[in-house]
């Protein structure tokens, strides 16, 4: 019984590294043989190779890959530590005050739906195509899931762990400090995660509309100058970028919160 549940375990260890491995693979061989038959349409993994090494010794912009992918990540990030202060405080707000969410849930809900790339007109109207523009477009993207996965977490705590709190003498501040917040962490984690990728998404339609650094203004650049194997450096560098912060947060929710580790 114990050889056969070793050899359950080592199948699955196997599957769960190799799953992976085998999908990356896969998505090469398609790229390669569309490529094969399609020219014109997407260029050679080698040709995106060499376009990569290119963007080091022939900078774009006066600015390697690097820069372009620090240009952008410093936008995110700026716009996520605000949307994180600001978010998970208002979140917190309106998901534990019903007063609080009588008053704002209404405007909230009305402002919800509006993707964020539909403020970049109006932005960029207001404050023109500097640094900040792009920031608070950041912020606005990043803003709204955070609230609302924040908030659901709060509303969903279990009433009777709130009224074991109220019967050992806890006020509303040793509640919602020591027993709500904890328990809505995961839903917390959750909307930072999705807070992460809407930040992306909205950094570069931001990029794309005029800046002089960062990785969506290489991706207008390779577009423009139909220049695929620059688009598509672009892309890869992002999806990288983005699956390295995912893993992070990730190891922070493990560390933050491992009573929700499976």
């Amino acid at each position: 019984m114990d050889r056969m549940s070793s050899k359950q375990k080592m199948i699955r260890t196997a599957l769960y590294w190799g799953l992976p491995v085998l999908a990356v693979v896969l998505i090469i061989v398609g790229w390669i043989a569309f490529s094969a038959g399609h020219p014109d349409l997407m260029p050679a993994p080698w040709d995106v190779w060499e376009r990569f090494i290119r963007t080091f010794t022939r900078p774009i912009a006066k600015t390697t890959l690097i820069g372009h992918a620090w240009a952008s990540l410093r936008r995110v990030l700026i716009a996520l530590l605000i949307s994180w202060a600001f978010g998970i405080a208002f979140g917190i707000l309106i998901g534990w005050s019903r007063w609080a969410r009588a008053f704002f849930g209404s405007i909230f809900e009305v402002i919800r739906p509006i993707p964020p790339i539909a403020w970049i007109p109006i932005v960029i109207m207001w404050f023109g195509l500097g640094e900040f523009p792009k920031v608070l477009l950041v912020f606005i993207g990043t803003f709204v899931p955070l609230v609302i996965n924040t908030s659901a977490g709060i509303e969903m705590v279990d009433k009777i762990n709130i009224h074991v709190g109220r019967i050992f003498g806890g006020n509303n501040k040793q509640i919602l400090k020591e027993i709500v917040i904890p328990t809505a962490l995961p839903s917390i984690f959750a909307g930072i995660r999705t807070s992460v990728s809407s930040g992306w998404t909205t950094v570069l339609a931001a990029e794309m509309m005029g800046a002089q650094q960062g990785l969506g203004s290489l991706v207008t650049r390779g577009w423009q100058g139909s220049d695929l194997s620059l688009v598509l450096v672009s892309v890869i560098t992002i999806a990288i970028i983005g699956a390295i912060l995912a893993v992070i947060l990730q190891k922070l929710e493990k560390v933050v919160c491992p009573w929700n580790n499976k």
